[in-house]
C-alpha cells in the first residue's frame, strides 16, 4: 500500500461531534438536496497546503482541492493573514464607499486579462457571475437567445442551470430562458474525432446550425467553459473555440468563457483556459479557486461593454466586499511568487506521462485527458464499444478514498475521474496519488 509523503504538521486536537452527530444533525436541519461524497460520509475538519484531515487526525491527500475551489493551498499563511488583517480593519464598506482594496484588486486582476478585458464586477460565486455575464450581453446586444454547450456546466440559480445541460445538475427550468445547447466538441465520443484535423470547426458549425434551427437568427452570446469540469474534464478540438465565437458573432453574439474551474494558471501553459485555445471572449467569468475558498467571483469585460450596465443601478451587497478582495489579492500575490502556474504545467505533465502508462497497464481507461492540473480518466468497459464503467469508477472513487487520496468524479455517464488537487502539489504526492490509482483500478 503506497504511503503519504512525510509533511511535518501535526493536526490540532478535535472535541466537535462525531460524525454520526453530524450526519444526523444535517439529515434533521440541513436541505435534503445537499449531497454528501462516499457511501459513508468523511468529516474534513482541517486543511494544510494540499492535504486534509479528517476527525481522528488521519491525513488525505486533496486530488481534487474542493471541487477545484483551493488554488494555492489549503490555509495558506499568506492569504490567511491578508485576510485576518482585513477583517480586522474594516469589512462593513460595501462599493457605495470608496475602499482601496476593491479597486486595487480590480487593477491587478485586469492586468492578467489580453486586450481590452479590463472592467470588473465582483459577485460571490460563479452562479452569479453567469447570470451577471448574460445579462450584461442582453443588455449590451439588445438580443435575447443564448447559445451553450450540451454536457456544460455554469451554475445552480435558476438561469445559470438553464445553461447547464449536464441532466444531473438541471431541475425542470422553463424554456423561456432563451437558452439553447450546441453540440459538445468531444474528439472521444462525438462524430469528429482525434484524427479529424477539422474536428474544431466541424462541431462549431453546429453553433450556426443551433442559431439557425432554434432563433429568430440574432443572440445574445455564446457560453462555453474552456475545459469542461463537471462533464469530464472535456478539452476541445485545438481551434474550437476561436471558431466558435467566429459563429457567435456572426449572429450579433458576445462570446463569454467560464473560467471558473480552468483559470488562475491551471492548465500550466497559460494562466486562462481560453489561452489555450487562441481565443479571445468579450466577457471572462471566475470563482472558486480565484479567492482560495472564499465567497468570491468575479465578470471581467470590456469599457465598451461594460457600459451597457450602467444604463441602470447595478449593485451587488458583498461583491466587492474587502475581505474578499484582500484575499484576492493574495491569492493572485501567492501564484506569483511561487511560481505555481509552472508547477501545475511540471506536475500535471508528470502527472499526465503517469496516467498514460496506467492505461497501458489497465484497459478499464479510455481516455485521459486534460492540460495541467485539470485532468480526468474515462473508464470504459470495452475501448471499441466505449462503454461507460459508471459503477466500477464509483469503485475506483471509493477506494481511493480509503487509500488515503481525495478525488472527484463526473462526466455525462459518471465514468471519469476528476483530479484537479490544490496547485502547490510536489512530485512525491503525485506518485502516492499514481499508486494509489493504480491500485485501486487493478482491485475493479
Amino acid at each position: 500500500m503506497a504511503s503519504l509523503p512525510p509533511f511535518d504538521y501535526i493536526p490540532k486536537p478535535y472535541d466537535g461531534p462525531s460524525p454520526e452527530e453530524i450526519l444526523a444533525l444535517r439529515k434533521e436541519f440541513v436541505n435534503p438536496a445537499i449531497f454528501h461524497y462516499y457511501k459513508k460520509p468523511i468529516t474534513i475538519v482541517e486543511g494544510k497546503a494540499q492535504y486534509l484531515f479528517d476527525e481522528t487526525g488521519r491525513r488525505y491527500l486533496d486530488g481534487f482541492g474542493g471541487i477545484v475551489t483551493v488554488s494555492v493551498g489549503h490555509c495558506h499563511p499568506e492569504v490567511l493573514a491578508a485576510a485576518t488583517l482585513q477583517n480586522e480593519t474594516i469589512n462593513h464598506t460595501t462599493t457605495i464607499y470608496l475602499n482601496p482594496q476593491v479597486a486595487l484588486y480590480a487593477k491587478e486582476l485586469a492586468a492578467k486579462m489580453p486586450g481590452e478585458l479590463k472592467v470588473c464586477y465582483f459577485v460571490n460565486s460563479g452562479s452569479e457571475a453567469n447570470d451577471l455575464a448574460i445579462l450584461m450581453a442582453r443588455a449590451y446586444t439588445q438580443n435575447y437567445d443564448v447559445i451553450a454547450l450540451r454536457n456544460a456546466y455554469h451554475g445552480g440559480s435558476p438561469s445559470a442551470m438553464a445553461l447547464t445541460s449536464h441532466h444531473t445538475w438541471k431541475f425542470n427550468v422553463p424554456h423561456s430562458h432563451g437558452v439553447h445547447h450546441a453540440m459538445m466538441p468531444d474528439s472521444y465520443r462525438g462524430p469528429f474525432g482525434m484524427n479529424d484535423r477539422d474536428a474544431g470547426k466541424n462541431y462549431a458549425a453546429d453553433i450556426g446550425e443551433t442559431v439557425r434551427f432554434a432563433t429568430s437568427g440574432k443572440i445574445a452570446a455564446f457560453i462555453a467553459e474552456s475545459i469542461q469540469g463537471v462533464g469530464g474534464t472535456v478539452v476541445f478540438p485545438d481551434g474550437y473555440l476561436k471558431e466558435a465565437y467566429a459563429q457567435a458573432r456572426s449572429f450579433g453574439g458576445l462570446c463569454i468563457a467560464d473560467e471558473v474551474q480552468a483559470g488562475f494558471g491551471r492548465t500550466g501553459t497559460h494562466f486562462w483556459g481560453f489561452e489555450t485555445q487562441g481565443a479571445t471572449p468579450d466577457i471572462v467569468t471566475m470563482a472558486k479557486g480565484i479567492g482560495n475558498g472564499c465567497p468570491l467571483a468575479a465578470v471581467i469585460t470590456t469599457p465598451q461593454i461594460a457600459k451597457a450596465l450602467a444604463t441602470r443601478i447595478h449593485f451587488n451587497t458583498f461583491g466587492g466586499n474587502p475581505v474578499s478582495m484582500a484575499q484576492g489579492r493574495a491569492v493572485l500575490r501567492v501564484i506569483e511568487k511561487e511560481g505555481l502556474q509552472k508547477n501545475s504545467l511540471e506536475i500535471g505533465a508528470y502527472l499526465t506521462n503517469g496516467f498514460h502508462l496506467l492505461a497501458a497497464k489497465h484497459s478499464i481507461i479510455g481516455e485521459v485527458r486534460g492540460k495541467g492540473l485539470m485532468l480526468g480518466i474515462e473508464l470504459v468497459k470495452d475501448r471499441t464499444t466505449k462503454e461507460p464503467a459508471t459503477a466500477e469508477c464509483a469503485a475506483i472513487f471509493e477506494r481511493c478514498k480509503e487509500l488515503g487520496l481525495l478525488i472527484g468524479k463526473g462526466g455525462l455517464y459518471g465514468n471519469t475521474l476528476r483530479i484537479k488537487p490544490p496547485m502547490c502539489i510536489h512530485q512525491a504526492d503525485a506518485d502516492f496519488m499514481l499508486a494509489v490509482i493504480d491500485e485501486a483500478l487493478a482491485e475493479v
